[in-house]
């Protein structure tokens, strides 16, 4: 019987690896595989890989394992079983039950983050750097869907700079009565600098600095668990930037924070974030533009 043969006949009903390499490597010695025989810079010799010593597949060797970092539910400082000094409220006099139910938050925070709608990346300044009218559109698609929805907001609060400026008044006119408040604490800028790093965006180790300090201070101001006064779930729209609000997403949940930068937002698009009573945060949508038609679509 040929080698030929008889290495389809391994190859057929062998189940192990072993097997499979022995009979492929005697193959190769005899010059089946288009080496000449005895070649020392065969296939095989090169290719450790392929051992016999290689453990089967199980569905056991290969199940995720958690990493072991658990969840912080007092990631914002607001739990309310914890005074301010973080330390665990104690009190012989009085009932702690009862004086954490008074205190304990019982409504959920929405918070709907927009990203700007396109812009003049040719202006010199802020104040040229303007929506195009491929932004107007889309701002005005944005607010189209937010106001569909059909949901009860309370505020509509904007970076200062001017593209998301001119994106919240255009959203406004879709949500009539929603209070509009600026903030140059959501103003673009560098947050942390992203693992793994890339070569077209390299700030001065200064602006991280300066910027991050921002952004994590917006973060605190806006991204947490609502207040035990708050008597009903809240709906609140911020319009910014793609880098402050992939920033917000890691912080939020509790990722590493210098994986902002794996992420992408399109123009006008939708990221919410749901902010439960106990500490718990949900992203319901990440980037979310399906309610615009595809030749709106841009991630300038």
């Amino acid at each position: 019987m040929s080698y030929r043969r008889t290495l389809k006949l391994v190859c057929g009903f062998a189940g192990s690896s072993a097997v499979l390499v022995l009979a492929a490597a005697a193959a190769e010695s005899r010059g089946y595989f288009g080496e000449q025989r005895g070649e020392k810079g065969s296939r095989w010799s090169r290719l450790t890989v392929l051992q016999a010593a290689q453990p089967a597949w199980t569905p056991a060797s290969h199940t995720p394992v958690a990493s072991g970092h658990g969840w912080d539910f007092n990631w914002d400082k607001r739990d309310p079983s914890t005074l301010t000094n973080g330390k665990k409220k104690e009190s012989a006099a009085e009932d702690p039950s009862s004086e954490q139910d008074n205190g304990k938050p019982k409504a959920t925070r929405n918070i709907l983050l927009i990203r700007h709608s396109q812009y003049n990346l040719s202006g010199n300044d802020d104040k040229e750097r303007i929506l195009t009218p491929l932004g107007r559109e889309q701002a005005e698609l944005t607010g189209q869907r937010l106001a569909a929805l059909g949901l009860k907001y309370d505020v509509l609060i904007h970076s200062s700079m001017a593209r998301a400026t001119e994106t919240a008044n255009i959203i406004s006119r879709h949500l009539p009565g929603v209070e509009l408040v600026s903030c140059d604490l959501l103003r673009e800028g560098a947050p942390i600098e992203p693992v793994p790093p890339v070569t077209h965006w390299k700030p001065d180790a200064v602006q991280y600095h300066e910027d991050g300090a921002r952004i994590e201070a917006a973060f605190r101001r806006y991204i947490h668990r609502a207040s035990p006064k708050q008597k009903e779930d809240s709906y609140e729209i911020i319009v910014c930037h793609a880098n402050v609000i992939r920033y917000f997403v890691c912080r939020a949940l509790q990722f590493p924070a210098e994986g902002w930068l794996r992420m992408g937002l399109n123009n006008g698009s939708i990221t919410w974030l749901t902010i439960r009573p106990s500490g718990r945060v949900a992203l319901r949508t990440l980037g979310d533009s399906g309610f615009m038609p595809p030749d709106k679509i841009t991630r300038t």
